[in-house]
């Protein structure tokens, strides 16, 4: 099954790696201050989204409770 021109696949699997590693190497990993400050913005993002998403709920829930009264 295996030709001249195919690798093996203990060699490939061989290449992948290092060429994973040699990946790895040239990322930029962000400082802890960064990782912090991402987060917190992230956070400040979802209460503000929540906060968003119930204040409309709620004015919703009170017109169709008024629309409702009214007929």
């Amino acid at each position: 099954m295996a030709t001249a021109e195919k690798k093996k696949f203990t060699e490939r699997l061989a290449n992948w790696w290092r060429g994973m590693k040699a990946e790895l190497k040239k990322v930029v990993w962000p400082s802890r201050k960064q990782v912090v400050n991402n987060s917190a913005v992230v956070f400040a993002s979802i209460i503000a989204s929540g906060v968003v998403i119930w204040a409309f709920d709620w004015l919703a829930s009170n017109l169709i409770q008024i629309i409702i009264k009214l007929f």
